[in-house]
This record gives C-alpha cells, sequence and structure tokens, in this order.
C-alpha cells in the first residue's frame, strides 16, 4: 500500500513538473509568435513612413501680396506707355526675387514682403528703344531684349553669395546675398538685322560656347544670328564672331511667339491662331523649314506657349483652358514629326501665361480668371490649383529648385509663395501605365532612374521591374517544381530507406549552399555554355522527360531475374547514367544541328530570322540557376509532408487490394497535399525575394518580354544594385523603399491566400 501511495506521488510530482514545463513552452511560443508580428508590423509601418510622402499632394503657402515700384519714366507715363512686367525669377534660396520690365529696369526685393532691395537699368544705346523680350532656358538665367536699331541686348541676373564673421557670434557666419545683372557678350548690343530694323519679335539662347537669337523685324524678315563668343584673358574685352541667315517665312498667318530650345537646333515659330511651325536650325548658316502643324482645332486659338527644362518639350494653352504637351517622335523613315503626346487638366478660364520649371518637366499656368495650376508633364498631374483673385495672371515664375512661384496680376500686383513640391514625377500613372517619354517613339514601361545631366527625364516605372519579379519565379518554379515534388513523392514512398537518408540530407545540404555561389556560377560559367551551346541545352531539355519515360519502359520489358537484382527502392540509380548520357548526346547533337539548319549559330538566326531578342544572360539560365536554389526548400519540406502520411492509411489501401501507384494517388498524395502547397508556396516566395542570382545572372534590363532568351530586372535586384547610389530622401530612394513594400505586400498577399487554401485541403482530406 506504502509502494502504490508513493508511486501515485511520484507520478503526481512528474505530472507536475510535465504540466509546468507545457505552460512556460506556451508562453515562450507565445511571446515568440508574437515577437514575429510584432517585427513584421514594424518593418511595414517602417517602409510605409518612407514611402507614403511621395503621394502626398503638393502644397503652397499663404501668399503674400504686394507691390513693386516702377521705374522713373522719361516721360509722363500714359497707358500706351505703362512699364510693364514681362520675366519674374529668384535666386536659388527663394529669398530674393527679381522683375524685368519692358522698359530694361530689373527690381530685385524681398520675397517675404516686397520689400525693394535694388534695382537697375539695362545699359541701352543712346536713342534705342526696347521693341520685344526674350527669356532664355531658365538653367541659363539668361534674358535678351530686342531693340530698334536691329540689335539684341544680352544679359542675365546674378546673386553673389558672400560670408562674414558674425561679431556677436563668432562661431558663425552672416550669409549675404548680392543682386545685381550681368552682360555675358559684354555692353554693346549684338547685331541681329544689318539693316537696322526694328526687332518685333525676339528668341534668344545662351551658352558659354554659342548664343543664337532669332528675331521677326518690324518689315516681316524672319532673322537668325549666331554668336561666338571669346574672352580676351588680359583686358576682359569679349569678342565675337557671327553667323547669319535669313529664315523662310511661315506658310500663313501673323507671327505671334518665337521659341528656341536651349540647346540652339529647333526653331518654333507661333503663328495664326492655332499653328507652329518648326525649323532645324542647327546649321546656323542654312535653316531648314521642318514642318508646319495645327497644334489645336479650328475655332480655338493659342494664348501662351514655352518650352519644358531640356529643351524638348513645347506645352501649348488655349482659349478654352487648355493645357497640351508637344514633341518631336522619330518615324520609321528617320524623320521627326512634331507630335502631340499628353493633354492635362484644364484651367479654369483661358491661359494666359506659362513658367517653365528650371530644372524639372513642371511648368505653371495662369488664367484670365485668377487662377493658378502648378503640373507635371510625365506623371500627367495637376499638382494644385488655386485661385488668387479675380485678376488675370498676366506674368509668372518659378524658383530655381522650384520651391516657390511668382506671379504678377492686372494692378501690377505681385503674389509669391511658398511651394512644397518635392515629388511631382510620381503618380500612379507613371508607376503603373505606359509613359509617352521625351525622344521616344511610343509609351513604354521604362526604369531609369538617373543621367548625367540635369535634363534628365527620370523614368519611375515599377511595371517592369513588378514583371520581372513574376518572370524570374515562373521560370525558377517550371523547372524546381517538377523536380522537388516528384523527387521528393520518390524518396518518401518508393526510395529504399538507406538511399533516402543519402539523398534527402544531400538535397538539404544544397540549401546551406550561399546564392551568390550559383549566381556566379550562372553568370560566368552556365550563361557562356548556354550561349555556345543553345541548340544542345534546349534538345537536352526536350529529350530528358522523354528518356525517363522510354527508361522505366525497357526497365520493364527486362527479364524479371535481371530486374530483381536490382533491390527495391533503388531504381532510382538507373536514371543517373541515363541523365548523363542524355545530356552529352544532346551537347553533342547540337553543333551539327546548328549548322544545318540555323546557319551555324543559332541566337544569330533567331534574331535574324524570327525578330526574337536574344541575350547571353537570359531567362533559361536564371530558370535554371534559380530553380536549384528553390529546389532543396520544396523537396525537403514537400519529402517530410509525403513521408509523415501515416502508415495505417497506407497499409489498408493496399490491403484492399489497391496498387501501391493506386494508393499513392488517392490517399497519400490527398493527405499531404497541404503539406505539397506548402511547400510550392515558401518556394515560390524564395524565387520572388531572390536578388543575388538574379543579380549576377541576368543583364539587368527592366523589360517587359515574356521570352525565355531574354533577360530582366526584378524588384530585389533593383534594391540591390540602386540603393547604395540612392540619395537620402529623393523620389529615387523613397520609390526603392516603395519596391520593396510591394514585395512585401505580394509576399503577404500570396502566403495569406496559401495559408487559406491549406486549411481549406486539410479540412477536405483529415477525415481519409
Amino acid at each position: 500500500m506504502e509502494k502504490i501511495e508513493s508511486s501515485i506521488c511520484k507520478a503526481g510530482g512528474y505530472t507536475g513538473q510535465r504540466m509546468a514545463k507545457d505552460k512556460l513552452f506556451k508562453h515562450v511560443m507565445t511571446f515568440g509568435g508574437l515577437s514575429v508580428i510584432i517585427a513584421i508590423s514594424v518593418i511595414f509601418f517602417y517602409l510605409a513612413s518612407v514611402v507614403v510622402p511621395i503621394f502626398l499632394p503638393a502644397q503652397m503657402g499663404a501668399p503674400q501680396k504686394f507691390s513693386l515700384p516702377r521705374a522713373a519714366q522719361a516721360a509722363p507715363a500714359t497707358p500706351q506707355t505703362q512699364e510693364a512686367t514681362v520675366y519674374l525669377t529668384s535666386e536659388e534660396q527663394a529669398e530674393i526675387g527679381a522683375r524685368m520690365s519692358d522698359r530694361g529696369s530689373v527690381t530685385f526685393f524681398d520675397l517675404r514682403d516686397g520689400k525693394p532691395l535694388a534695382a537697375e537699368q539695362a545699359t541701352l544705346p543712346k536713342g534705342v528703344g526696347i521693341t520685344s523680350f526674350s527669356a532664355g532656358d531658365p538653367s541659363q538665367q539668361a534674358v535678351g531684349y530686342g531693340l530698334s536699331d536691329g540689335r539684341a541686348l544680352l544679359l542675365r541676373q546674378t546673386f553673389k553669395v558672400s560670408f562674414v564673421q558674425d561679431p556677436a557670434n563668432p562661431d558663425k557666419d552672416i550669409r549675404t546675398i548680392t543682386p545685381g545683372i550681368a552682360y555675358p557678350l559684354g555692353k554693346m548690343p549684338l547685331v541681329v538685322d544689318e539693316a537696322g530694323r526694328a526687332l518685333k519679335h525676339l528668341a534668344v539662347q545662351h551658352h558659354d560656347e554659342e548664343t543664337t537669337a532669332v528675331a521677326l523685324t518690324e518689315d516681316g524678315r524672319l532673322l537668325l544670328a549666331a554668336y561666338a563668343g571669346s574672352t580676351n584673358l588680359i583686358t576682359g574685352e569679349v569678342a565675337t564672331e557671327r553667323t547669319a541667315a535669313e529664315l523662310p517665312p511661315v506658310p500663313h498667318g501673323e507671327i505671334r511667339q518665337l521659341l528656341l530650345e536651349v540647346k540652339q537646333r529647333d526653331l518654333y515659330v507661333l503663328h495664326g491662331d492655332r499653328y507652329m511651325t518648326h525649323y532645324d536650325v542647327m546649321d546656323k548658316a542654312r535653316p531648314r523649314l521642318i514642318q508646319t502643324v495645327a497644334l489645336v482645332p479650328e475655332g480655338e486659338r493659342i494664348t501662351a506657349a514655352t518650352i519644358l527644362s531640356g529643351g524638348f518639350s513645347l506645352i501649348v494653352g488655349t482659349t478654352k483652358g487648355d493645357l497640351s504637351q508637344w514633341f518631336q517622335v522619330r518615324d520609321a523613315q528617320n524623320n521627326n514629326h512634331l507630335t502631340h503626346i499628353r493633354s492635362f487638366e484644364p484651367m479654369q478660364g483661358s491661359v494666359t501665361t506659362l513658367a517653365p520649371e528650371h530644372f524639372r518637366k513642371g511648368f505653371l499656368a495662369g488664367d484670365d480668371k485668377g487662377n493658378i495650376g502648378l503640373y507635371y508633364a510625365t506623371s500627367r498631374r495637376l499638382l494644385f490649383n488655386h485661385s488668387i483673385g479675380d485678376d488675370p495672371v498676366r506674368v509668372a515664375g518659378i524658383a530655381p529648385r522650384g520651391n516657390a512661384i511668382m506671379v504678377e496680376v492686372a494692378g501690377n500686383a505681385v503674389i509669391a509663395a511658398k511651394v512644397e513640391n518635392d515629388y511631382p514625377e510620381v503618380s500612379f500613372h507613371s508607376l503603373w501605365q505606359k509613359v509617352w517619354y521625351e525622344s521616344y517613339q511610343e509609351p513604354e514601361y521604362n526604369w531609369q532612374s538617373s543621367a548625367a545631366t540635369s535634363d534628365f527625364e527620370p523614368k519611375f516605372s515599377l511595371a517592369p521591374l513588378t514583371f520581372g519579379t513574376l518572370k524570374a519565379a515562373f521560370y525558377a518554379m517550371l523547372v524546381a517544381v517538377p523536380l522537388a515534388v516528384l523527387g521528393a513523392i520518390f524518396a518518401a514512398y518508393f526510395m529504399s530507406p538507406k538511399m533516402r537518408g543519402v539523398v534527402k540530407p544531400s538535397i538539404e545540404i544544397m540549401e546551406a549552399l550561399p546564392t551568390v555561389i550559383l549566381g556566379f556560377l550562372a553568370g560566368l560559367w552556365l550563361a557562356p555554355f548556354v550561349d555556345n551551346n543553345l541548340a544542345g541545352t534546349l534538345l537536352a531539355v526536350f529529350l530528358l522527360p522523354f528518356s525517363f519515360v522510354i527508361t522505366a519502359y525497357l526497365w520493364h520489358l527486362l527479364p524479371e531475374h535481371i530486374a530483381r537484382r536490382i533491390p527495391p527502392g533503388w531504381e532510382a540509380a538507373l536514371l543517373m547514367p541515363v541523365i548523363v548520357a542524355v545530356v552529352y548526346l544532346a551537347i553533342q547533337l547540337g553543333h551539327p544541328i546548328e549548322a544545318a539548319w540555323f546557319g551555324g549559330d543559332m541566337p544569330h538566326w533567331m534574331s535574324n530570322e524570327l525578330g526574337w531578342n536574344y541575350e547571353q544572360r537570359n531567362s533559361l539560365v536564371v530558370g535554371i540557376a534559380m530553380g536549384f536554389a528553390v529546389i532543396p526548400t520544396i523537396f525537403s519540406i514537400a519529402e517530410d509532408a509525403v513521408f509523415s502520411v501515416p502508415k495505417h492509411l497506407t497499409s489498408g489501401s493496399l490491403a484492399l487490394g489497391a496498387t501501391r501507384w493506386q494508393t499513392l494517388y488517392n490517399v497519400v498524395l490527398l493527405t499531404a497535399s497541404p503539406g505539397i502547397f506548402s511547400a510550392v508556396m515558401i518556394g515560390m516566395g524564395r524565387a520572388v525575394g531572390e536578388t543575388m542570382i538574379v543579380l549576377m545572372a541576368t543583364g539587368n534590363t527592366a523589360v517587359m518580354d515574356l521570352s525565355v532568351f531574354t533577360g530582366f530586372r526584378t524588384l530585389s535586384a533593383n534594391i540591390g544594385v540602386e540603393m547604395p547610389e540612392a540619395a537620402v530622401g529623393t523620389a529615387h530612394y523613397r520609390l526603392l523603399f516603395f519596391s520593396a513594400l510591394v514585395l512585401f505586400a505580394f509576399t503577404f498577399v500570396v502566403n495569406t491566400l496559401a495559408e487559406l487554401v491549406r486549411q481549406r485541403l486539410r479540412e477536405k482530406y483529415s477525415s481519409i
């Protein structure tokens, strides 16, 4: 009796310890699960915090309205001779604004309150008046005045920055900005018309190496003059060499505006109510008329036009408030045609003025109802639209960094406002739809994030990267799933325990192989090998499945006494020499086949005869390399799922008279299907997130081509390549984080759906 009581107490003690361990393990598992959820949530919210700013709308600060003093007139001003503003701009920090008038006066003022800071007058020859004005590209900060004697005066606003020590704090410096004007080619005006007739309209562009002026004289001649300037290092005098030509007249209508792009190669002449004529002025001595295009329908009138930064695109505004973008597109015959690219959300009134940004593809529009709208061309966005009163907007300007705007309305009131507009190039349209970029023949999906000049148009399409990610996963799974799943089924159900004990650990060890090694081998060995033996490689891919079936058929034809010499479960070993022999035979046959049917070079034949693009580092190489990287993951999980099917189920099926194949198909696979499905989904997640193999084994070209012979770029590889060079806080930097967020969301959605499917499979087949 005492022994029984002692045993009960001991058992109770063991039970108590067991319950304590179970309770502790439960808390540990709960803590671990919650930690994983918290970690994933933190990652998600961190990515979102970096990404959200690029989708916030642009903001305009409180507008400041003030009046600027007008320059003194030599004679009493009349409504016809009232000094008028022709240009508004500011220095880089958007602290000091500059207003230029049609009388050659330049007023500098504080953008915060309109307080005048300085005023200068352009140096004009005695007895000569100003008859026209032209603003060059904002990035060059040069403007020109057309004079009544057929000459043009070139000048630019300057903002000299100096630092002096703060008397109150020796550790700090006081920054001082001194505004002024300068004459890049000297104070002597440039001769445009040797006949000395007044310049009615003017277009001018200045560069350190060349300056070009195009003018319409009062007697209707369209003249071009190019100047190559050189500065005497001793005296400082500027000498210019002039090349002049008269342009062919426009077909019809009165010329209303001249637009010369910053590279000084193309001239656009607005004439009539709706026509634009394009001249090629690359050869300054022999300009050519290229084409005349009607930019708006009949009955509508163009009221404003400008050229965007970079000199490629024209922006046109009309009496109905419509805004459209045009640029030259090259056709199949290698000829350029001015083509309508896109339209923007219209203004409420007739467009009165357009001002391009200095270094981006944005522009500011004003209308006759007192509205201003800030647009961005590439993303086709209206960033904001504000009413600043009822008076028509006469002149508009944008600060060099795009962080401030200035407009003048009727009544000579100037309105200035700060602008927050850091990411105008990002929109749903620019990220996921085709965009017609400058100099492209048609709309395309394109990712090209940087270039050497500020004229570059950022191309931030995530569509080709997402497509490349799915393409990589597709070809990798096409290779991995059949081999891994069928191999797992054979290893768990048919293979002998001794052979399984060798095969399974060997494949699982492959999972520890760094993917950078696989990428290195794929890029430096496999890709050239496939390129040199393309026909043989494709032949091997085609022959291998048939060789397995033929080998199995021949095995069944063998006499029974020979077949029994191979122990059950070791039949797979017979396939190893078959695989080696078939691959060797295919490679050896590949070269004669290429020589006989493909001119000795199958890649070249496909490119020339079929028009298929072929790249050495292509999807076939990546599919093979990534397939081998994913196989261990799928094989290990699927093999465990098949092997874990209870033995009494298979034994019962066999006892009822089913064959092993019938048992496999009707019992084992159904019971193991949740585990096999999980294995495939985990393998797919591994393929989607793979970086190094894709980085090293493809050309990393962001193209959308389903062909197995072309490369691609994935989201993960793009992050790996470009994150080190992305400036923190830029649109490029945040879009790389957005790429990571897209991968995160894609993985989350796929895994959630996979888990739902797995649970349904488990519930459906749990009763077997």
